[in-house]
C-alpha cells in the first residue's frame, strides 16, 4: 500500500512495472499461442491471441500515460525482462501447464497493477488509478477464464 501521498517518480515506476509485465505477459501468451497443441487447440490458440493482441493495445495506452506524467516509458526487451521478473516458460507444454503459466502471469499482473493504482489514488491521479482499475478488471477476467479451462 503506499503512502498518504506518492511521488511522481513512485508513481511512474509503478505504471513502468505494470508496462514491464505486460510486454513479458504478452511474449509468454504469444509463445503459448504458438505452440499450443491436442485436443483444446483451437479453443486455446484463439483464446490466447486475443489476449496478446489485447496486450499489446494495453502497452501502448500505458506508455502513453506515462509519458504523459512526463516520465519515460521502460523499453528493451532485456530491461523489460528484468524489470518484470515474470517465469518463462519453453515450448512444449501441455495445455494445462500453458495455462498454468498464465495464470501465474496474470496474477503477478494484477498485484503489481493494484499496487499501481494505490500510488495513483495517493498522488490523487484519477487517470492512472482508473487506468490501472481497467486493467486489474481485464486480468482477474482473464484468470477467471484460464481457470475455467482447467476444471475442464
Amino acid at each position: 500500500m503506499a503512502t498518504a501521498s506518492a511521488t511522481p517518480t513512485e508513481l511512474t515506476g509503478s505504471l513502468n512495472q505494470v508496462l514491464a509485465d505486460s510486454y513479458a505477459l504478452m511474449s509468454l501468451t504469444h509463445l503459448a499461442h504458438w505452440n499450443v497443441e491436442g485436443p483444446g487447440f483451437f479453443a486455446l490458440h484463439t483464446a490466447f491471441q486475443a489476449q496478446y493482441e489485447g496486450l499489446f493495445a494495453a502497452i501502448d495506452e500505458i506508455a502513453e500515460r506515462i509519458r504523459a506524467l512526463d516520465a519515460y516509458a521502460i523499453g528493451g526487451l532485456g530491461a523489460l525482462a528484468r524489470a518484470a521478473r515474470m517465469t518463462e516458460f519453453a515450448a512444449p507444454l501441455s495445455q494445462e501447464d500453458y495455462v498454468r503459466a498464465l495464470i501465474a502471469g496474470n496474477e503477478k499482473l494484477v498485484a503489481d497493477a493494484a499496487r499501481a493504482r494505490d500510488i495513483a489514488g495517493a498522488a490523487n491521479d484519477a487517470e492512472s488509478q482508473d487506468l490501472m482499475i481497467g486493467r486489474i478488471t481485464l486480468h482477474q477476467k482473464t484468470i477467471w477464464m484460464l481457470k475455467s479451462y482447467l476444471k475442464g
